[in-house]
């Protein structure tokens, strides 16, 4: 990654509020995510777990409030916070009318890249059966879709990761890859903000905790 481990490099939340039909979902919600920090988000369903992060994406606006990316309102500079940006939801937002191969391919095609990546060696490391990359992705597991939606992480040189439940519909072994995968990302100085209902293992990493709701 490109300049990841630059002391500018942070992410501020501050006083953020989001109100839906009069009720208010969270409120004076303030926090900042530097350069190998991983934030895991918590709180119970309907708390404003999947609507904080759809903020930070910048698909829903919040009610008051302002994200900084690198001191900069990230909704004034949107190209540059965009190319540090990975967004995984809870769909994996794969294409079924595509192959793996292909959906990666249109990512290489769209984004920042990392410098030599291969796209099969993403699907193997990502652990897609060998002879699944021609494959129709609607033909595929929802742990195989997933796997791909995750290999979006690799493809990209974005900084920051956010991520909405990476762990569903993976196996054992699928969990332990995301766990690598996000510990390696922030050891070389990247940045993870997660929801997951599962139990994590991120051994010696800086990981920050927020709850949401009472």
């Amino acid at each position: 990654m490109n300049d990841k481990t630059n002391g500018h490099v942070r992410l501020e939340v501050d006083r953020l509020e989001l109100t839906r039909n009069d009720r208010v979902i969270f409120t004076d919600l303030s926090f900042t995510l530097e350069a190998g920090q991983i934030l895991q988000v918590e709180g119970h369903n309907g708390a404003g777990k999947t609507s904080l992060l759809r903020i930070l994406c910048g698909l829903t606006m919040p009610s008051e409030g302002v994200v900084r990316w690198c001191g900069e309102n990230m909704r004034d500079d949107r190209d540059r916070y965009y190319a540090d940006l990975c967004y995984v939801g809870h769909y994996p937002g794969v294409k079924e009318e595509l192959t793996p191969l292909e959906n990666l391919a249109m990512v290489k095609s769209l984004g920042r890249i990392r410098e030599g990546v291969d796209i099969e060696e993403v699907l193997e490391r990502i652990g897609l059966p060998f002879g699944h990359e021609d494959q129709l992705c609607s033909r595929l597991s929802a742990g195989q879709r997933r796997r791909i939606a995750l290999a979006r992480l690799l493809v990209t040189d974005a900084r920051l990761w956010i991520l909405d439940e990476p762990f569903t519909a993976l196996d054992i072994a699928g969990r332990r890859m995301v766990e690598e995968m996000l510990m390696s990302h922030a050891k070389a100085g990247g940045m993870v903000i997660l929801t997951t209902h599962h139990a994590v293992e991120l051994g010696d990493c800086n990981v920050k905790m927020l709850h949401l709701g009472a």
